[in-house]
């Protein structure tokens, strides 16, 4: 039985009475040609859509918000399109995760402000995804998260190519000499070769199937290229569904627990997911409150006993989400791993994990490994900790050369990108294999925004004797397409004043990816004295919207996202006034 009623509605506060606002909103309804027979009564869906121009991977939203609607109105409801920021991952600069927090303001003052009892959330582009669910997680009302969907594989002269894994791949092959100008040309417009997101396992990827682990898309959703007719099918679907979890009241907080949270950080590391995630998902789990909140612990417990069994490129080394949605999907994977999760997590199916994934299958056992054969042994990340990241460092193990997991090195430091790009092309820059190259002031502060620059290119000089991997160390991230021995997220981040900005060239750093070690080879009385002797960097910004997210962005190991967004930050907002 539905638990809500007409008149209980929340949309029913602006329409129904019969005084001279609500007078207001209904004429104002019916100047756009709406009649009382469009929303009297039935629930108002806001379908929050991030399409633009200059967005690749939503370029089908235009379409699919089409398709939503359709289903909204098959179930009884009333579609209302709210456009929100974009994040175009390959255009926005500095970084789109400059902006993930402003997204998700945006949804959840969208959802709050306006009459609406439910939404659909449409994303996929690397930030979108946290980004939306973040907004609407505080803003509390049901909501369904509709995923973009992979684009179809690439080709170029009948091999396959990877979103971002064979750019930089070619990429050095091309420093190197070893492809022409031509040919970069061909791979250039050979890889991306529909709408959708990345078909690798990045962050796009990633964060679609780690939503709908955590029970906030429809089973399967989240696997399905964005180029196949099952996506504007799956697309109604979600309009359909809003409106019956407004009228049983399945909101986001009688959906999620900390089990939820702990099955999709499970998920996560099947997938060999991308080292984003683990940033955004404390993001996620801190605003869906104290009780879901999880750690850096819980991903590295995750890591233990984990192993990596989507056969997925960048972990894996041929398949790509196409051949994972053939292969069974989200769902599949989630069957073949289901020691690992709890089937008691409710999801916006209104049924359990457990009953959502019952009769899911594998179809190709290549493509979704069995536990027993994994591509990896353990999970995609593992946590370090030491004296030069004393909050944390983060390492994708599954997706760079083994020699590099136990190893000590002399640092190569560089205190900006700029100041590395230049250095890197130099021949006779003085450096080995064995060297760590170290790159600070790329934080969440620092870049700002902590862009995507943690995958440091190889030194020319090191491209030409063949070497295509080497440790790399940085408080910047990396792109979830990207591979190779690169430590990230360093914390506390060297802008700040965090151990980072002390190493000097030259000083030894050992890892140890086994004992979840990182430290630099200095005593604690030096480190001291070169902290007594560090300046504070100058100021990013000084107005606008930089100034106010240099003042109030979180460290990496709580999700940097903004203090005062934070569910523990205050009491819940009220619903808004209307008079």
């Amino acid at each position: 039985m539905p638990k809500k009623t007409k008149e209980s509605l929340r949309s029913a506060r602006w329409f129904e009475p019969d005084d001279l606002r609500s007078f207001g909103h209904r004429s104002r309804a019916m100047q756009m040609g709406y009649g009382p027979e469009d929303w009297s009564g039935k629930p108002v869906i806001a379908i929050v859509n991030t399409w633009s121009d200059i967005n690749p991977c939503h370029t089908h939203f235009k379409q699919r918000v089409e398709d939503v609607k359709r289903g909204v109105l098959q179930a009884g409801g009333f579609p209302i399109e709210l456009p929100a920021i974009s994040l175009a991952e390959q255009y926005v600069k500095p970084t789109t995760m400059l902006y993930r927090n402003m997204l998700a303001m945006e949804t959840e003052e969208l959802i709050r402000s306006h009459p609406v009892d439910g939404a659909v959330l449409m994303g996929g582009c690397d930030k979108t995804t946290p980004g939306l669910v973040m907004g609407a997680l505080s803003a509390g009302l049901p909501f369904i998260y509709l995923p973009a969907g992979p684009m179809l594989r690439g080709n170029w002269k009948g091999q396959i190519l990877g979103s971002g894994s064979d750019a930089w791949k070619y990429w050095d092959e091309r420093r190197a000499g070893n492809i022409s100008e031509a040919q970069w040309l061909e791979v250039e417009g050979g890889i991306a070769r529909s709408h959708g997101t990345c078909m690798t396992m990045g962050t796009a990827a990633t964060m679609m199937g780690i939503t709908e682990a955590l029970g906030l898309s429809l089973p399967g959703a989240s696997s399905i290229p964005a180029a196949d007719a099952s996506h504007p099918r799956m697309a109604a679907a979600c309009g359909r569904r809003i409106v019956e979890m407004v009228w049983e009241d399945l909101t986001p907080s009688r959906i999620l627990t900390k089990a939820n949270f702990i099955n999709a950080i499970a998920a996560a590391m099947a997938m060999g997911c991308s080292t984003n995630a683990i940033i955004h998902l404390i993001a996620m789990s801190r605003r869906a409150g104290k009780d879901c909140t999880v750690s850096l612990d819980d991903f590295d417990a995750a890591s233990r006993k984990v192993p990596v069994i989507a056969n997925i490129r960048p972990s894996g080394d041929k398949y790509l989400m196409e051949d994972f949605y053939y292969a069974g999907g989200m769902p599949a994977m989630l069957k073949e791993m289901k020691h690992h999760l709890d089937h008691k997590a409710m999801t916006v199916t209104g049924k359990t994990l457990g009953e959502n994934i019952q009769n899911a299958e594998v179809y190709n056992a290549d493509v979704i490994r069995s536990l027993e054969n994994p591509i990896y042994k353990e999970g995609a990340l593992a946590v370090l900790r030491g004296n030069i990241a004393p909050g944390g460092a983060v390492i994708k193990p599954s997706a760079c050369a083994e020699k590099f997991l136990k190893h000590t090195g002399p640092a190569l430091v560089f205190d900006s990108y700029p100041e590395m790009k230049k250095a890197i092309e130099d021949e006779n820059l003085d450096v080995t294999e064995d060297h760590i190259l170290v790159l600070r002031n790329a934080g969440p502060k620092g870049g700002p925004g902590m862009p995507e620059w943690g995958m440091l290119p190889i030194p020319f000089k090191l491209v030409k004797q063949g070497v295509r991997d080497m440790l790399r160390l940085s408080d910047a991230r990396m792109s979830g397409t990207s591979y190779g021995a690169c430590i990230l997220h360093a914390s506390p981040e060297s802008y700040i004043g965090g151990p980072l900005a002390l190493v000097k060239t030259g000083d030894l750093i050992t890892v140890d990816v086994d004992a979840r070690k990182i430290q630099l080879e200095i005593s604690d009385e030096e480190l001291a004295a070169r902290k007594a002797k560090w300046v504070a960097p100058a100021p990013k910004y000084e107005r606008g919207y930089g100034w106010m997210f240099s003042r109030h962005i979180l460290q990496a190991e709580e999700g940097c996202d903004f203090d005062f967004l934070e569910t523990s930050f205050g009491a819940p907002v009220p619903e808004p006034d209307i008079f």
